[in-house]
């Protein structure tokens, strides 16, 4: 199993995390789509993990992809660690946070914009940073 700088027990985490941010971030949940709070949100900042507060994503990266998620088109250097995922019948790009390895959602060579990414995100995976 893969080491990170913040490390903590399945009992610490879910004493820190909701039992939603816990399902979504340490056992790779997803929310439904167009329920996160960060869908639809706009603002100038940064968005960080959830779990560890690593900076992942500016405010200057989002836009709508109309998925139903909040969506980027490129994150922070070094922020962000790539894992193949099989699951349910696809092949995936997972993301994980680098710092602490909690599921963030996933990337896809779909994005409209010039870098051509789609960083699908779990609004309960992030909090927000108001410049």
């Amino acid at each position: 199993m893969k080491k990170y700088p913040v490390e903590k027990s399945e009992e610490e985490w879910k004493a820190q995390l909701t039992e939603e941010e816990y399902r979504i971030l340490r056992q790779k949940g997803t929310e439904r789509p167009f329920t996160g709070k960060y869908n639809l949100h706009y603002e100038d900042g940064t968005y960080k993990c959830m779990a560890c507060k690593t900076s992942l994503f500016e405010s200057a990266s989002k836009f709508d992809s109309g998925c139903g998620w909040p969506s980027f088109d490129e994150s922070i250097e070094g922020s962000i660690e790539y894992v193949r995922d099989t699951s349910h019948g696809m092949i995936r790009t997972e993301i994980l946070c680098a710092n602490c390895g909690s599921h963030l959602g996933h990337v896809f060579n779909d994005g409209p914009t010039e870098t051509g990414q789609r960083y699908c995100v779990n609004s309960v995976s992030i909090n927000f940073d108001q410049k």
